[in-house]
């Protein structure tokens, strides 16, 4: 059953606290304007509600795999996981993502990328350059995952019916964009927005069969 009501998404999870950073895996969106242009249709609507957080064309993502805080991972160990998912990700062909309509979430209204698989083909192979490295029982994480990017996150707790019809009121055809890159970024969560530097950038340069 769906849930009804929107909760805070801005806790504290474990090992976070203000000024932390992580490494973590993402793909991310800067330089896709057809998938900007169909975000920002469904975010004007969501501008005139209360209790969201809009998230800005630059920091869009889409949240892949961990690695761990930057104060617990050595410079050594995170140069040889960059070496191994590149390596790794060497074999694998770009991909194209189809973007429809965001769905609600309790802590985000978000899209649910298709097709779903190829990027969890993508997570798999970042999981094992991870494990390349540090052996498979440190690589962080549950294999369960479904690939979303969000538009907006709550930043309190609410009704989630608003949010839903105002989702509902857009007419946008869908987008389909290709992603060639995969980053392994430094990221911060202090000012209720998730922002970062990228540490790494790998290609997805395979040939499609």
């Amino acid at each position: 059953m769906a849930e009804s009501r929107m909760r805070d998404h801005w806790w504290w999870r474990p090992g976070w606290r203000v000024g932390r950073r992580m490494y973590t895996f993402h793909t991310t969106f800067q330089d896709q304007p057809a998938l900007h242009r169909l975000v920002a249709a469904y975010q004007t609507p969501l501008s005139a509600l209360d209790g969201l957080d809009l998230i800005p064309h630059q920091w869009l993502h889409l949240t892949m795999q961990g690695v761990g805080f930057t104060d617990e991972v050595t410079d050594t160990d995170i140069s040889a996981i960059i070496d191994a998912a590149t390596a790794r990700l060497a074999s694998t062909a770009p991909v194209e993502l189809t973007f429809t309509r965001p769905v609600t979430d309790p802590e985000a209204l978000q899209f649910h990328v298709q097709p779903a698989e190829q990027m969890r083909l993508i997570r798999r192979t970042v999981r094992q350059a991870i494990a390349d490295v540090w052996g498979p029982e440190r690589v962080p994480d549950s294999e369960q995952w479904t690939p979303h990017v969000s538009i907006s996150y709550s930043n309190s707790d609410g009704p989630i019916e608003s949010y839903a019809k105002a989702i509902d009121s857009v007419l946008a055809d869908p987008v389909t964009i290709t992603i060639g890159r995969i980053q392994l970024i430094v990221l911060d969560r202090d000012e209720r927005l998730y922002r970062w530097t990228t540490k790494a950038s790998m290609p997805l340069p395979a040939q499609s069969a």
